[in-house]
């Protein structure tokens, strides 16, 4: 049988996803401010350390700092709630 939009493994991959975005959703809020920046500008804008650090206003290393520990955390939160992709 193709698989189709109305298939249960189509249904059931719909709902693990939305459960994991949600999941990252719920660490990502929990994160500093600085820390969400950071993340958010890297991960999902795809700035550089440098493109990042000029919209934060800070050096690279500030970045690279809080970027590492958002990862970190994220990984963490996210392993604690037992999400994976």
């Amino acid at each position: 049988m193709p698989f189709t939009l109305s298939t249960p493994a189509h249904s059931d991959l719909l709902i693990k996803k939305s459960r994991f975005i949600g999941c990252v959703q719920a660490v990502l809020e929990s994160l500093p401010v600085r820390q969400q920046q950071a993340f958010l500008l890297r991960a999902w804008e795809g700035l550089d350390t440098a493109e990042t650090a000029a919209v934060m206003a800070c050096s690279e290393s500030s970045v690279k700092t809080h970027y590492a520990r958002a990862v970190a955390a994220l990984r963490a939160g996210l392993a604690g709630q037992g999400a994976t992709p």
